[in-house]
Order: structure tokens, then C-alpha cells, then sequence
């Protein structure tokens, strides 16, 4: 079993958007949480069908305030 780093993200319009990037080009969209996870757990597995991930350490995210 193999595990993946997901971002997740809420756009302007109401949507959840996860990406993987261990995965270039691995990402879907929901209108719900549950929808989104089954959808990102099917696209990883689509992406995986052609393309090797690259793995690396996921280390957090940090907001910057610019002027």
C-alpha cells in the first residue's frame, strides 16, 4: 500500500480542490470532502497507470504576509 500527500484547497466558488504532488497533473475537484476523496483516490490511481511518483518529505505550510 502506498500513501500520498494530498493538498487540499477551498476556491472562490465553493469547490474543494486536491492535488498530489508527488504526482504532476494528479488533481480533481468536489463540491463536498467525501466526494473529493473519492475522486483524488481515483485519480492517483489513474496518474500511477503512467507516470512514476516522486516522493518527498512533506514539510508543512506557512502563510507569508507581504505588502
Amino acid at each position: 500500500m502506498k500513501e500520498f500527500s494530498v493538498i487540499i484547497e477551498k476556491d472562490e466558488d465553493g469547490y474543494f480542490v486536491a492535488s498530489v504532488p508527488a504526482l504532476r497533473g494528479c488533481h480533481t475537484q468536489a463540491k463536498s470532502l467525501d466526494t473529493l476523496m473519492k475522486r483524488i483516490k481515483e485519480a492517483i490511481e489513474l496518474c500511477l497507470e503512467v507516470e512514476k511518483p516522486t516522493f518527498s518529505e512533506f514539510i508543512g505550510v506557512q502563510k507569508v504576509a507581504i505588502n
